[in-house]
């Protein structure tokens, strides 16, 4: 998704989103990166509008969903998601890589350890939006 087609408000809307969803993932995550905690949570928001605009283009064609409820999706995904998201937003790999290993760390919590295969597949969660956030 192209940032000049996302309203400042969209993208405000966003960042509460994530962090809100990943919390203090966060900071244990930004703690030991090469950015800062405000960048990785930009990172992060630019990752969920992406990954909205992606599921209404077949997200879901593009990998494994391992858990789904009314708030979350958890992906693993074939292909390169997480360099696309970094070509298409002009991201530093030490800008993406901190935002995948927080989507990393939330599913591997959830699903358990992972499995070989999936070492090299890329993680993703799009967040649901709920109503009042």
């Amino acid at each position: 998704m192209p940032l000049d087609s996302v309203t400042l408000d969209e993208f405000s809307q966003t960042i509460d989103i994530v962090e809100d969803y990943f919390g203090s993932l966060i900071d244990d995550v930004a703690v030991h990166a090469s950015i800062s905690r405000r960048q990785l949570v930009a990172v992060l928001a630019r990752a969920q509008l992406s990954g909205r605009q992606l599921a209404s283009e077949g997200l879901t064609d593009n990998g494994e969903i391992i858990h789904q409820s009314d708030d979350e999706t958890l992906f693993w995904l074939d292909g390169d998601f997480w360099t696309e998201l970094g070509g298409l937003h002009y991201l530093s790999p030490d800008e993406g890589r901190p935002a995948r290993e927080v989507h990393r760390r939330l599913i591997e919590a959830v699903a358990g350890d992972v499995a070989d295969y999936n070492r090299e597949r890329d993680p993703f969660i799009l967040i649901t939006e709920t109503p009042g956030c």
